[in-house]
Parts: C-alpha cells; structure tokens; sequence
C-alpha cells in the first residue's frame, strides 16, 4: 500500500498542473460558447456550428489586439476607459483589473522588470519582491519619498500579497525576470524556473 501511495502521489504531482491548465482552457473555451454562441445562433438561426462562440470570441480579441495599433482606435478606447474610470464602485474594480493584467504584460515589463530581495528585521531574513513605484512625486505626502520604493510581495500559494514602502538601502537587486520570480514564490520556492536568467559567459 505504501509503494500504491507514493507512485499515486507521483502521478497526482505529474497530472495536476496539466489538468488545471486545462480546466482553465476548457473554462474559457466554454463560457465564450455560451455567451457568444448564444448571440450567434440568435442571428444565423439552425446555420449555427457548434464551436462558432470560441472562433468568435477569439476573432474578437484578435481583432481588438490589430485595431489598438491604429491610433484613433486607441484614442476611442482611451475615451471608454476615461468614461469607466468615472462610474463610482465600477473605477476601482476596473482600475485593478486593469493594473493587476497590466503587470504581467510583458509588453509593459519594462516598468516592472526589478526583482528584488527585501531584508526584514535582522537583515538575515529576506522576502522576494517586485519593485512596482520608484516616484511618489504624483502621491500625498508621507507615502513615499526619493529615498523609499513600492514593492509588492507575492504569497505562495495563494493570488495575493503585500505592498510596503521600504528604503532603497534595504533592497538587493536580483538578476531573475518578473514571470519567473512570480513562479518562484508562488511555488515557495520549489519551481526549478527560479534561477537567475542570464548564462555566465564561457
């Protein structure tokens, strides 16, 4: 039973990542069907395929991705967003959405691009972080100085964390990307992925 056990535990491990992985697809896959195959078969009628909300609801965000090259439609959705941000409750569930997406964009990775180590207490214990504000100049006072940056702390486990303002002299820069220090905390250290990304040279 002992030897049945741990090759179960083996395979759970194996199995796990592939199926939430695609869970998650099947979820999205899923829900584009019924709420935009529902649209299309109210149009086309007994035409309707099964699988026409999916190409859809992908030719739709394809189509959105080509048009915000373009500047005006840029502008318009600049305008829509604006409009957005002013509806009391809808701003804030917007706003975070909309940063907590745009900071895994590696589009926009270069404004969070800083892994940090931040030294807690003695200095002997330290927390991995991303730095996410460098300038308070556009925040009340006493949030922040030239001498304190914002970074975020990520919990493992879990889809969330801490943002503190902490001193710049108690930050250590680390050499590792923002997807993969994410997945490094976020596993509590275990994923392989987490070591620094650049190969020293021969």
């Amino acid at each position: 039973m002992k030897w049945i056990g741990k090759r179960f535990v083996h395979g759970l491990m194996a199995i796990l990542p592939i199926a939430l992985t695609l869970y998650l697809i099947y979820w999205l896959a899923t829900s584009a069907e019924s709420v935009l195959g529902a649209v299309i078969r109210y149009v086309i009628g007994d035409a309707y395929v099964p699988g026409l909300g999916v190409l859809f609801g992908f030719l739709i965000t394809l189509g959105v991705g080509v048009l915000l090259q373009l500047w005006l439609f840029r502008k318009v959705f600049s305008l829509g967003e604006a409009l957005l941000q002013k509806i009391p409750g809808i701003k804030s569930l917007y706003g975070s959405i909309r940063d907590l997406v745009g900071f895994f964009d590696s589009s926009k990775e270069k404004d969070f691009d800083k892994t940090v180590m931040v030294a807690i207490g003695d200095e002997n214990t330290r927390l991995m972080g991303l730095v996410t504000r460098e300038s308070f100049d556009d925040l009340p006072e006493g949030i922040g100085d030239d001498q304190t940056v914002a970074v975020y702390l990520p919990m493992s486990y879990q889809l969330g964390g801490f943002t503190i303002m902490v001193p710049k002299d108690k930050i250590h820069p680390v050499d590792m990307t923002v997807d993969r220090a994410m997945q490094f905390v976020l596993t509590a250290g275990v994923s392989a992925e987490g070591k620094a990304d650049k190969t020293p040279a021969q």
